[in-house]
């Protein structure tokens, strides 16, 4: 019977760079610091500067949805939810405790075959490169590709930060794979000529990514690992 190695060789052996997502790969964002207290947040400042969007914005408990939604009303807005959630991820990371298990690893294993290695997240660059430093992993990449300031429709799933990240890493999209948690990281891949690995960090999500059309989906990051280092 074929293992999730058996697919996951492949797809990792033909890639020039390895791009990773940031809130579940690499670290669970928001452990220490609820998303759902940081959308209400959020929605607290729409409150007052828009209003009309308040009900919509208490609706989610995610705040991307929120900072999306944002956009409704005008660049003003925007920008003040943008920095607001930045804050707010800066602080959840300064909590947010140890890596993903076996995310270290693969970082590592990606870096030492002589793969270019960047972060690729709708999270913000600073939150991102906050986490990293504090964990003494600033090192191991050599690119973090953060939200699109002011600009939250190129968020993925839009393919737009994979192609920033590939033109930054001098690499063509096709060599190169996106390891992500959500339908979203996948349909990015997908939109950019990319390969996709779904990392299953919930039971839920392994049926999700693979209807999505992963390449493979491996239930941790350990296996990552792993396949490079035997590869």
């Amino acid at each position: 019977m074929p293992t999730r190695a058996d697919a996951l060789d492949p797809v990792l052996g033909s890639s020039k760079a390895i791009l990773f997502d940031f809130d579940g790969p690499i670290c669970d964002v928001f452990r220490g610091l609820p998303a759902p207290g940081i959308a209400e947040e959020l929605a607290d400042l729409l409150a007052v500067l828009a209003p009309a969007l308040e009900r919509r914005a208490r609706a989610t408990d995610d705040p991307m949805e929120v900072h999306r939604l944002s956009q409704e009303g005008g660049s003003t807005v925007l920008a003040a939810v943008e920095a607001a959630l930045t804050a707010a991820e800066i602080r959840a990371v300064q909590v947010a405790g140890t890596p993903t298990e076996g995310g270290v690893q693969a970082l590592h294993a990606a870096r030492d075959t002589g793969r270019r290695v960047a972060v690729v997240s709708n999270n913000s660059s600073d939150c991102v490169r906050e986490y990293l430093t504090l964990h003494g992993l600033e090192g191991v990449v050599d690119g973090i590709i953060g939200r699109p300031s002011l600009r939250p429709d190129l968020m993925k799933p839009s393919p737009h930060p994979l192609l920033t990240a590939a033109s930054a890493l001098g690499v063509a999209p096709a060599l190169t794979v996106l390891v992500g948690d959500s339908v979203t990281d996948v349909e990015a891949a997908h939109a950019a000529g990319a390969r996709s690995i779904g990392y299953a960090n919930k039971a839920s999500k392994k049926l999700l990514l693979a209807e999505a059309g992963a390449d493979v989906v491996v239930l941790g990051m350990q296996e990552i690992a792993d396949s490079l280092n035997s590869g």
